[in-house]
């Protein structure tokens, strides 16, 4: 069986494009061979800069006969019918049959197909594969209608075995496949020919190509490594830079630099970012301070004097970088020390979004809706508005606007910069001003921010937060106020517009703020957070001009001893705004049955839980949803299930066809045997210790306790016939039954468990 070796070579292939191209290349190449009858045992997909890879291992000779009978329409189907048959099988009608069908006579094809080589078959799939290739961006060369991602300039093909090694005759826009391939653009220039795969990888090695991503990417990390620790630092890890860099080489030689003293003073996420961005060059640090110090860059190629040139020159270009990140660091402190006014005046011209206002607008809605959650997760209202004011003031920064990314870690070190010699306010003081009351800053320029500090300037860096699902949850209040107020405002408002996610579609990020508030929600233990009334309040504060101030005078008239005077009711707004609230809520329950399946629990243990109240408090109703998902995965709790169903169907028959409801009077002095006053005691033991552990939220306590039901259900249903002739005695046991379904329902609605 003979080994199949590709490689497409080209101009440089942007680094970002390599992964897909890899996969794609090996699912177009191997699923083509498939389809065409060919088998193989393995196939793996390869990169460089400047090549494609594939390598197929023991894939077959030829492919079988196909012999295919195809049944087409009756003979005395209209002429259009026959023809379309014809087309479709590619045969006349004299190579047709007929043969007798239960409706008539019909017409048949026999369609015969000869084995084919592996030659023929790679050949034809492979220049399907190079004419569609899915290239994210693409370009055309020349005078040829070839498209690549860059211009193509040899093909490799060939097949392998014990005899040699053959080229599969293949030519796609005057690019005729051979045997040969280039190795390392500078230090190995000049083609070779190979003869199988191991051949290949071992000369391109020798031509100082590696391979592999993975390899390269290996001895990048080693390497660099190796160059910090000899001088005590520490590479700072960067997976995505690590993978990106090793698609930008062939043949990877990293040198270690240091960074001039004149940066040193910059923070460290901006000397990172910077380097990072602009030059692909890996953060080194000192462990004893947390300070960039250093940078190691990857070049192409050796040089004679071991890259000393190579070295010169990127630091000479990347003075050039840090002193514009210099400038744009004292340019923001020069504002930042004025107290951010500037800055904030600046947002009322940044459209937020042209239908719900300004960035200053949505910094006032936020800001006061913070001050509503504040209490909620145990942050001072007056800390809780002030950071929501602070936290998007570095959207007018420099900083910012060269690397969007800082932004929330630029504000927090503006904002400490800010407060340094602001006096210290007594809590829950209205607030004096912008930048007034935060106390002492910590750290300065240059110092490692931490994770602690101050609350209020935290709240700048953290309030974004979490962005995604590996991303930390803020824990400290402010932070965590401000946070949540600033998805909700998000939700709301895109839902007053009617600007909802659609399918795969989700321009405004709402499913990541719904699952950032679940998180932040159910990291905190936040309790009293009611999803439909805070919503109302985000919707009103969108929808009603002036909402929060109109709030303010009213607790200002009621404190003052005044009745403030009804507002006029719009029954159509408040229909509305009950709709979309009701539908957003909804929303919200599916992310969290997304985020809570990805723990183990079920949906329909959701659906069982949202029915009892309570259910608008999100950590109440996973700690419920959660003790019930465990019970049901014990034995006595998923044989409970099919005990309730059981009574549960029962007495739902037996009401429609009588036309009462049974929900009174079971009455023990009726029971006839000992497994059903055996039930009426576990019943009311049941109910003595359900109500109690409920109404202290010991959810698994009552779980338990509804599961311990599951004995005496299944010996009542054993020993007892709920539809008796004697109609009192039926009408008891209606009753009993009502009573499992309501104590079962104290604890979940159990009909809505599936299975």
């Amino acid at each position: 069986m003979p080994d199949l070796l590709i490689e497409l070579f080209s101009e440089e292939i942007p680094a970002r494009m390599q992964g897909m191209a890899r996969d794609e290349l090996r699912k177009r190449v191997t699923d083509g061979l498939v389809e065409a009858g060919l088998t193989y045992a393995s196939a793996g997909a390869f990169s460089t800069p400047r090549r494609l890879v594939l390598a197929v291992e023991e894939l077959t000779a030829e492919s079988r006969p196909v012999r295919e009978e195809r049944k087409g329409p009756n003979t005395s189907a209209p002429a259009a019918a026959l023809e379309g048959f014809l087309r479709s099988t590619g045969l006349t009608v004299d190579q047709l049959e007929k043969r007798a069908d239960k409706k008539g006579e019909v017409w048949f094809a026999v369609i015969e197909r000869p084995g084919r080589t592996a030659a023929e078959i790679v050949a034809e799939v492979l220049e399907a594969t190079i004419r569609n290739f899915p290239w994210p961006k693409s370009m055309r060369w020349g005078a040829g209608s070839l498209r690549w991602v860059r211009p193509l300039h040899s093909i490799l093909c060939i097949l392998s075995d014990e005899g040699g090694a053959s080229v599969v005759p293949l030519t796609v826009e005057g690019i005729a496949a051979g045997n040969s391939t280039e190795g390392h653009r500078f230090m190995a220039p000049g083609r070779f020919a190979v003869s199988s795969f191991e051949d290949y990888a071992a000369r391109l090695r020798r031509a100082r190509v590696m391979l592999d991503q993975g390899e390269r990417e290996a001895a990048i990390w080693s390497q660099a490594q190796n160059l910090a620790f000899a001088q005590g630092l520490e590479v700072v890890e960067d997976k995505g830079l690590l993978a990106e860099v090793a698609g930008l080489v062939e043949w990877p030689v990293p040198l270690m630099g240091r960074i001039g003293e004149d940066f040193l003073g910059l923070p460290p996420e901006v000397l990172q970012t910077s380097m990072k961005e602009h030059q692909k060059f890996f953060s080194v640090k000192n462990p004893k301070t947390g300070r960039i110090e250093g940078f190691v860059t990857v070049a192409n190629i050796e040089t004679p004097d071991h890259g000393a040139t190579i070295l010169k020159g990127n630091q000479k270009v990347l003075a050039a970088r840090l002193s514009d990140a210099r400038f744009f660091w004292e340019n923001d402190l020069r504002v930042a020390r004025a107290g951010m006014g500037e800055w904030a005046e600046g947002l009322k011209s940044v459209t937020f979004h042209n239908k719900l206002g300004s960035q200053a607008d949505r910094v006032e809605r936020i800001a006061a809706l913070a001050r509503e959650i504040a209490p909620l997760v145990g942050a001072d209202a007056g800390d809780a508005e002030r950071a929501a004011r602070i936290a998007k003031l570095d959207l007018r920064s420099s900083m910012v606007g060269e690397f969007p990314e800082l932004q929330g870690t630029m504000g927090r070190y503006y904002a400490l910069e800010a407060l340094k010699s602001d006096p210290p306010r007594p809590p829950s003081e209205p607030a004096p001003g912008l930048t007034r009351g935060l106390g002492e800053a910590e750290g300065g320029p240059g110092s490692s921010p931490g994770r602690g500090g101050n609350p209020i300037a935290d709240a700048a860096r953290d309030h974004y937060s979490p962005l995604g699902p590996s991303d930390a949850v803020p824990t400290e209040p402010v932070s965590v106020a401000v946070a949540l107020a600033d998805k909700l405002d998000t939700l709301t408002g895109f839902w007053a517009i009617d600007e909802k996610p659609t399918g795969s579609k989700d321009p405004f990020a709402l499913r990541r703020a719904a699952l950032g508030v679940i998180r932040l929600v159910l990291g905190n233990g936040v309790r009293g957070l009611e999803l439909y009334h805070t919503f109302a309040i985000g919707w009103n504060a969108h929808t009603i001009p002036g909402f929060w101030a109109k709030i303010a005078a009213g607790n200002a008239s009621l404190k003052a001893g005044k009745v403030p005077p009804p507002e006029p009711i719009d029954m159509e707004w408040i229909t509305r705004r009950n709709a979309v609230i009701a539908d957003l809520v909804s929303f919200f329950y599916d992310r969290l049955k997304v985020y809570l399946r990805d723990q183990g629990v079920r949906h329909d243990v959701i659906d069982a839980c949202l029915s009892l109240p309570g259910a608008d408090d999100l950590t109440l109703l996973v700690k419920r949803a959660t003790a019930l998902s465990d019970t049901l995965k014990t034995e006595d709790g998923a044989n409970l299930i099919q005990g309730f169903k059981r009574a549960n169907n029962i007495l739902t028959q037996a009401e429609q066809k009588d036309g009462v409801e049974y929900s009174f009077g079971a009455d023990p002095t009726y029971a006839e045997g000992p497994e059903e006053r055996a039930l009426f005691r576990a019943l009311d033991e049941a109910e003595a210790r359900i109500g109690p552990a409920m109404q202290a939220e010991d959810f698994p306590a009552a779980m338990a306790a509804m599961a311990a039901l599951r004995a005496p259900i299944d010996a009542f249903f054993t020993a007892v016939q709920i539809n008796t002739d004697n109609a009192t005695v039926r009408r008891n046991r209606l009753n009993l039954l009502h009573r499992i379904r309501a104590v079962c329902s104290g604890v979940a609605d159990l009909s809505r468990i599936e299975g």
